[in-house]
């Protein structure tokens, strides 16, 4: 099949660039089996998690675990939720990204059992994490393949989804006829997302697993809520796909809720992830502990709700 490179791409290359400026290793996937045996070392097109990167990351973040604990955090990650709503297979896979995966095992035959628990993500230090943008990657369900813009690989899960439209397309069409079809025919992508973008390159918004479309949000300003805001897709992927910003938003700014239709997955806004960064910046300067920073007023509820 020939690729065929249309407005889209004009928007797709400028963003892999930015993205291999900000600390992305960047790989094109489309011809990614046409040589044989798959450079990203995926069996096949129906495989969502990067065993190859996710294996060697989990060594290097914990050194003192033996081959078996690791396998079994492998087990953990990857084993089949089909069996449970979308969100309800995202809210698992977080807890174990944030959390760790809880292990049981026998270093001997003979020896007592050893709980541990395995890290999946470096929290602390993004440059101690495997960052992989794949482009045009095809992803197979349980009856249709389909080819995602880009896909932003955290240790070999699947943690960042961008959906990118051509210039003059309307941003809405992303949402409705792509990642609403996206999420029904690929869901195994969704288990491990942390943010979805939508953009065409003039207008970018955020979002998470659970959210409609006019809870997908803007990212203009990145970093201060006094400057000039700006919707564009670099500031968007400035602002929220930097590596240490990503890691900051999945960790300290992502809640579940409980609703009456399921589980809800909330992502701060932008005002609300510059704000609570600048009042504990605030609280952490010893020279204006004393002062009075006053009143930072914000609710997550608005950052995302679930489709109907």
């Amino acid at each position: 099949m020939t690729r065929t490179f249309t407005e889209d791409a004009a928007v797709e290359q400028p963003a892999i660039a930015l993205l291999h400026e900000l600390g992305w290793q960047t790989y094109d996937a489309y011809h990614e089996f046409d040589s044989g045996a798959s450079p990203l070392g995926r069996d096949s097109t129906g495989d969502v998690v990067l065993l190859a990167r996710l294996r060697p990351a989990l060594q290097r973040l914990n050194p003192g675990l033996p081959a078996e604990a690791l396998d079994l955090a492998i087990q953990e990650l990857t084993r089949d939720r089909s069996a449970m709503s979308l969100a309800a297979a995202n809210r698992e896979v977080y807890a174990l990204l944030k959390g760790g995966v809880k292990v049981t095992y026998r270093p001997a035959e003979d020896a007592d059992e050893c709980a541990e628990t395995v890290r999946v993500v470096d929290w602390s230090d993004p440059a101690g994490n495997d960052l992989l943008l794949v482009s045009q990657l095809w992803v197979t369900g349980e009856m249709y393949t389909r080819r995602a813009d880009l896909v932003g690989f955290v240790n070999g899960l699947p943690l960042l989804f961008i959906e990118l439209k051509a210039a003059h397309k309307v941003l809405k069409s992303a949402f409705d006829h792509n990642l609403r079809d996206y999420k029904n025919s690929i869901p195994h992508l969704f288990w491990y997302n942390a943010l979805i973008i939508l953009s065409n390159g003039s207008q970018s918004r955020l979002g998470s697993v659970t959210a409609a479309w006019e809870h997908f949000c803007d990212w203009k300003k990145i970093n201060s809520e006094g400057e000039r805001g700006r919707v564009s897709l670099e500031t968007m992927l400035r602002g929220t796909c930097d590596p240490a910003r990503l890691l900051d938003l999945t960790e300290n700014f992502t809640l579940f809720q409980q609703s009456s239709a399921g589980w809800v997955k909330l992502i701060a806004k932008n005002h609300q992830y510059l704000g609570v960064n600048n009042v504990v910046r605030a609280l952490q300067d010893p020279h204006r502990r004393h002062e009075s920073l006053g009143v930072f007023w914000h609710t997550l509820r608005a950052a995302a709700r679930a489709s109907p």
